[in-house]
């Protein structure tokens, strides 16, 4: 044994070479954390004077190395620019000594080898990789670039534009595409993974491998005529505007500190890179993004804490076909759960089965599935019209129209069909699970499954707590949405849960906007500018103009802050038979594209319609229309999280961020409020007080804005995202 730490160790193998492994303690993957550099740094100096004819890098565990160990970022990327470019140049001086060790190395790479993983990988001489692996710096979407010398190393393995390609659009790739580029250097077996890594050294130390070649060319300017050099920015640029869009100054950012870097050796364009680095690291964009990530890991946390009480599901059951229940069906049949889908007339089920078909052929048309895998998922879902099909179910999903009297009566006829242990949901996104589970007789098997249209693409599920709910039917429902790859959040009863609870008064905001004068293409515009997908007028017309008339109203019903005095633009629309994209018109007109998807496009009549809705004519700058839509929406996430409907800001925040696509890179709505300061926001809301109680700051708001409090933490005092409200 050479080297013997916590993370890592170094033995010798027979053949002469040694053999690093990683195997960090008390995690199921291997990160580049504090103590694993330090071990890092201290067993490259033992192994480069122990005698040894080359160094084989791999891993105890199923991936190789995952990345740089984020939950030390946020404490990390606050302590100051000074700080963080001495641990970027302390870590780039052990990925340097690695790669100037006085024999061949390689890196062995099976599952995954992210960011800081592939960074050791690419400052190694060799790599060789099972089928299995995926290589990658995903650092872009976290605002951020690679540090320990992605942007160096890359580009002079495998060229700019792949290089531009790789680290700029972020994505995992996969072994053969890796191979073709030239980033790796064999794919084998898994069983011969470290025989093939020790014959490249054995080849490397007989000459039949020049690596010291290879560290040459690594460490020599890029290969490339100045003309060459700014074609392959030029279209990488191009390719970020399209893709990143400006709110996401990361991909644009490593494509620049490339272009920049190519004509210096390895020192001068490290030293670019950490100059990049510094500068995202300390910007907004990189810091919500980090929190998001982090968001995500308790989320999944959380969820395997509840789920861990959850009855086994082995077979499932949607009520209500059409396009929602063929989506969850397909979700489930995708997954591996075999499901029946059940309807009372044919035509529902001809509807649900063409969405899953329609869904599997975009896949295979992808390449993301093969005609095998489209035969078996079909054969997982069966679709019937007879209610014997529930004798089977472990779950239920209702799904029916969204009437209150219509799912009660559906519910309880599901409950007499099934086993008494069987788990019922229901997928409604305003009704009280209180009022829809008055019918039940077993009301503790019984909570709210709420899917977000359309169900394959949109990551979050609502898990409805009702007050009769058990805790058996909550673990369920939640271990089922994790195996249908979503994102579940548990959320307590309330009139429109939590994510329509928050994004009704951001409707109710716009809608007064038209009414007092504002046109809504421009509220689109400024919307869309501030980074959510799609303005609320498009997003309208997408959720459907007679679901949001309904939601609004369940809404107004539970929350007199949300009721309104005046006739708004949807129900004007509503009142037309203007149902959105789904009827063809709303705010826009919808016709099929070439790919059968809806193109929006201006109606010669909207202005007249919506005319007896509008009461003022006032002019609107892009400032005013962000802050009367944000305040309203905000506010009403605070009161949310104060009201207890779920436990902490991060669900709060991931709820929008997953469910209607709140712009990730500004953190979330709380994390919007932190961004601004309490003191600030509540000033800011002040201005709009004459507009309503939709913006009015509660009194628990004021206190923490008079205390300094925060809704998150200070990244110095804690990295665990389990985060209270609270002065």
């Amino acid at each position: 044994m050479i080297f013997n730490g916590e993370t890592l160790r170094v033995d010798r193998l027979s053949g002469g070479a040694a053999r690093l492994v990683f195997d960090l303690g008390g995690s199921s993957v291997n990160k580049f954390n504090r103590a694993t550099l330090e071990e890092l740094r201290g067993a490259i100096a033992e192994v480069a004077q122990s005698g040894v004819q080359g160094l084989v890098f791999t891993s105890a565990k199923p991936a190789f190395i995952v990345g740089a160990d984020i939950t030390e970022f946020p404490a990390m990327f606050d302590a100051g620019g000074e700080q963080l470019r001495d641990w970027l140049e302390a870590s780039n001086a052990i990925f340097n000594a690695i790669e100037d060790l006085p024999f061949p190395t390689v890196s062995a790479i099976d599952g995954f080898a992210l960011g800081g993983g592939f960074e050791l990988a690419v400052a190694t001489d060799f790599r060789i990789a099972t089928e299995h692996a995926r290589v990658g710096f995903p650092e872009v979407k976290l605002g951020i670039v690679p540090g320990f010398g992605g942007t160096v190393r890359l580009p002079r393995l495998i060229g700019a534009d792949n290089a531009n390609e790789w680290i700029a659009g972020g994505e995992q790739i996969r072994a053969a595409r890796a191979f073709k580029e030239g980033a790796l250097d064999a794919i084998v077996a898994r069983e011969q993974l470290l025989a093939g890594a020790e014959k490249l050294i054995q080849r490397a130390g007989a000459g039949e491998l020049d690596y010291r070649a290879i560290r040459q060319r690594k460490n020599a300017p890029l290969r490339l005529s100045p003309i060459e050099l700014q074609v392959a920015c030029d279209s990488a640029k191009a390719m970020v505007a399209a893709k990143a869009g400006p709110n996401y100054p990361a991909p644009a950012a490593a494509v620049q500190l490339m272009h920049d870097a190519a004509g210096m050796a390895r020192a001068e364009a490290l030293r670019v890179e950490h100059d990049a680095f510094v500068k995202l690291a300390q910007g907004t964009v990189s810091r919500n993004l980090v929190r998001i990530f982090l968001n995500e890991q308790y989320l999944a946390g959380q969820a395997k804490k509840t789920a861990a009480a959850a009855l086994k599901v082995e077979f499932a059951a949607v009520i209500g076909a059409g396009i929602m229940g063929g989506g969850i069906a397909l979700q489930s049949a995708l997954k591996g759960v075999p499901i029946a889908m059940k309807d009372i007339a044919q035509e529902g089920l001809d509807q649900g089965m063409g969405e899953a078909r329609k869904q599997l052929e975009k896949r295979f048309a992808q390449g993301r599935i093969d005609a095998g895998r489209m035969a078996e998922t079909l054969g997982r879902i069966e679709p019937t019209l007879d209610w014997g099909c529930l004798g089977r179910p472990d779950i239920v999903i209702e799904a029916v129209v969204e009437d209150a009297a219509v799912k009660r009566d559906v519910l309880a006829e599901v409950e007499r069909q099934v086993a008494a242990e069987t788990i019922i949901t229901s997928n409604t996104s305003t009704i009280s699970i209180d009022e829809l589970a008055t019918g039940l007789e077993r009301p503790e098997n019984f909570c709210g499954m709420h899917f977000f249209n359309p169900v394959p693409v949109m990551p979050l599920v609502e898990v409805i707590r009702g007050a009769k709910s058990g805790e058996a039917a909550v673990a369920t429902t939640v271990a089922y949405a994790k195996a249908l790859g979503k994102t579940p959040i548990v959320v307590n009863n309330c009139p429109g849960f939590l994510v329509n609870r928050i994004l009704f008064p951001y409707f109710g905001a716009f809608a007064a906007l038209l009414r007092d004068g504002a046109d809504f293409r421009s509220v689109d515009r400024v919307m869309e500018a501030f980074g959510w997908p799609m303005g609320p007028a498009h997003l309208l017309d997408v959720v459907g103009i007679d679901t949001a008339v309904h939601c609004q109203r369940v809404l107004a019903a539970g929350y007199a802050r949300m009721a309104a005095d005046y006739q708004g633009a949807p129900e004007l629309l509503h009142r037309n038979g203007d149902l959105g994209q789904k009827s063809g018109a709303g705010f826009y007109r919808y016709v099929p594209g070439k790919r059968g998807r809806p193109e929006k496009s201006e109606r010669d009549d909207i202005e007249a319609l919506l005319a007896p809705g509008r009461s003022g004519n006032k002019q609107f700058d892009d400032q005013e229309i962000r802050d009367r839509m944000m305040v309203a929406m905000c506010l009403e996430a605070a009161r949310c999280l104060e009201d207890g409907v779920v436990a902490s800001a991060v669900e709060v925040d991931m709820g929008l961020v997953l469910g209607i696509g709140f712009p990730a890179f500004r953190g979330g709505a709380l994390r919007h409020i932190d961004s601004m300061g309490l003191a600030r926001f509540c000033a800011l809301a002040d201005r709009y007080a004459a507009l309503g109680s939709l913006y009015y700051p509660t009194e628990k708001m004021r206190i923490m804005a008079e205390r300094g409090g925060t809704f998150y933490p200070p990244a110095d005092a804690s990295v665990d995202p389990s985060l209270e409200s609270g002065p």
